[in-house]
């Protein structure tokens, strides 16, 4: 644990519904400001964070009065959008006393699961990251009825995790971590320090519904680590009371459960695009751009493209081929096929005035680029 953490430069926090409102009393004032001195405290240190935070539809029903979580959609839908207003002000109030910008974004499972909206939604929060600012990152359950039905913000605080590549996840919860059993009900329930995630054991361990106030509970955070081990990062599952719990996990204390993973960050991302099966076009690049991708691996501008093969849009995975025909390497396209015509052979300064607006100034950014 000590080097999973201390290493750690990117991390995404996940706090739950019954921490942020203290069982359901209202948004905790004082939990969100600590939190928030201890996300400053690693942002001073050089570490990027992001806050994923449940909470919206508790502190809803709050201040609407109602003492039982609803069932029905549109009730539902009304209490995220009511407590929304809070939640955020909150943190901004808490971020903005310890000098710290931030931004609140609303997301659903659809985003991440459409290839153009993902791009979209990483772009804005590695933009806002290196204006030193803090997402503060919540599930738009106003809008969207399967993710209140379903969804839990421990598999958002993954699907974050995997979008940024973060190098861990923090799950910050109401219990210290994860045991070998109920140890309310098993005298003889052993704390689990540390594990491989992704172990079929685990999920076996851990089980049993969350609180009243939120949806999730010790199975949907060991399946939220299995998951942020596919893009490398690791996550450890702490109590969110614990004092500086943040601050000593990042020093690399041994606090909470903590499942590694066995994937480098980079092998995984790598890994997917390489078994892309599914390649929606190409582009055909001059020998200049083939130096510059295999010897020097830079990113693919627009300059060096001299073909555009196929029907693909913005964040499909295409195949990008030397001008012998050769397969050199696959990424995922920042512009649409229609659009990678227009701007073929142009540099990237003139993407703007032809297109009427810019994405990236390159067609495949290194980072979202495999060598094949």
């Amino acid at each position: 644990m000590s080097e999973v953490l201390r290493n750690a430069r990117r991390i995404v926090v996940k706090v739950g519904s019954s921490l942020v409102t203290n069982e359901g009393k209202g948004v905790d004032a004082e939990a969100i400001g600590n939190w928030c001195r201890q996300l400053a405290v690693l942002a001073r240190e050089g570490r990027e964070v992001i806050m994923v935070s449940s909470g919206a539809i508790a502190e809803g029903m709050k201040r609407l009065g109602w003492a039982v979580r609803p069932k029905e959609v549109p009730e539902l839908q009304a209490a995220a959008a009511v407590g929304q207003m809070g939640l955020a002000q909150m943190y901004e109030s808490k971020l903005s006393e310890q000098g710290m910008g931030s931004a609140q974004v609303l997301l659903t499972h659809a985003d991440l699961a459409d290839r153009e909206r993902y791009l979209n939604a990483r772009s804005t929060l590695l933009t806002l990251l290196s204006h030193k600012v803090v997402p503060v990152i919540n599930e738009n359950d106003t809008v969207v009825t399967a993710e209140i039905k379903f969804g839990d913000n421990d598999t958002l605080g993954a699907l974050v995790a995997n979008l940024v590549e973060a190098d861990a996840l923090v799950i910050l919860t109401d219990q210290k971590g994860l045991y070998s059993a109920d140890p309310r009900r098993d005298p003889e329930a052993r704390f689990i320090h540390e594990a491989l995630a992704g172990d079929p054991a685990l999920e076996q361990m851990a089980g049993g519904a969350g609180s009243s106030i939120g949806r999730g509970g010790m199975i949907t955070k060991v399946l939220a680590a299995k998951r942020a081990a596919g893009s490398g990062a690791s996550t450890v599952i702490a109590w969110g009371r614990e004092s500086d719990v943040l601050v000593r996990l990042a020093q690399g204390e041994d606090i909470g459960s903590l499942f590694v993973a066995t994937t480098a960050k980079k092998a995984a991302r790598k890994q997917w695009m390489a078994d892309h099966l599914q390649l929606r076009g190409a582009v055909v690049v001059d020998d200049g751009a083939v130096a510059k991708l295999r010897d020097e691996g830079k990113s693919l501008l627009p300059i060096g493209m001299v073909e555009v093969e196929g029907d693909f849009h913005r964040g499909d995975v295409i195949a990008v081929r030397d001008l012998q025909g050769r397969h050199l390497a696959r990424g995922l396209a920042n512009y649409a096929s229609s659009e990678a015509r227009l701007i073929a052979r142009k540099p990237s300064s003139e993407i703007e005035s032809i297109l009427g607006f810019i994405e990236e100034p390159e067609m495949i950014h290194r980072d979202n680029l495999v060598l094949v």
